[in-house]
């Protein structure tokens, strides 16, 4: 199964609605909250300047936040990137 890191903040509903697909198709995932400046700043330097939350990350891949993951599951491409290891 790939590795899945997510980057959220409390209380916020784009976080939710990624936490709850990846939930949906039973992936484990490793959630970083990233309310410290220094976990912020580890964010947006990997996801290559983007600073919004959530920033989701497969096998070490930044696919973007929520809007690209809920495009990717739209497109089946979501079960491709899961099966990679």
């Amino acid at each position: 199964m790939a590795k899945v890191e997510i980057y959220t903040t409390p209380y916020c509903g784009y976080c939710s609605r990624a936490k709850s697909i990846l939930k949906s198709r039973k992936v484990a995932y490793t959630e970083i909250v990233a309310v410290s400046r220094s976990k912020r700043q580890k964010m947006i330097s990997r996801a290559g300047g983007a600073h919004t939350v959530p920033q989701i990350f497969i096998n070490g891949i930044h696919i973007g936040g929520c809007s690209e993951l809920m495009t990717l599951e739209r497109n089946g491409k979501l079960t491709q990137l899961l099966k990679l290891e």
